[in-house]
């Protein structure tokens, strides 16, 4: 009884190890300053949309795929720093990607320069989670314009 009590004991131990070596080997996930948000917030911001500014991160092609927001400002994350002068400060800002990866980051670059960021949202997360999103279809060229 003893010898097996020793065995599980190193086997309890070995397997602590692993786990944290495991976990050493993972990197850490980003710890943002802007909030992560849900459908039910943006829904709520949305209803005042003279104290609100949707900033989309996304490229253009994401954008006519997925859909976005009824009225957005379209800023890369690569052009991000040389468009701030664009960005009102006087209003509430939201930023959106995809799964709000890009989002939170451009938010916190927002939150650094002073501006207020209420959160970051995916639009796939809000599409998921029941909200509508407005599809932009892109028209195609006629026989004139070919």
């Amino acid at each position: 009884m003893r010898v097996l009590l020793n065995v599980l004991c190193l086997a309890a131990a070995f397997n602590i190890g692993l786990v944290s070596a495991a976990d050493e080997a993972k990197p850490a996930a980003p710890v943002y300053k802007t909030k992560k948000l849900g459908k039910a917030e943006i829904d709520q911001l949305l209803a005042k949309p003279e104290k609100l500014v949707v900033i989309d991160v996304r490229r253009p092609d994401e954008l006519t795929k997925i859909g976005g927001f009824p009225v957005y400002l379209s800023i890369q994350l690569a052009d991000f720093e040389k468009s701030l002068a664009y960005i009102p400060k006087d209003r509430t800002i939201v930023t959106v990607s995809n799964h709000a990866g890009r989002a939170l980051k451009t938010g916190d670059i927002l939150i650094d320069k002073g501006f207020k960021v209420a959160g970051a949202i995916g639009a796939q997360n809000y599409e998921e989670e029941g909200g509508k999103l407005t599809r932009v279809e892109v028209p195609q060229p006629t026989a004139a314009q070919k």
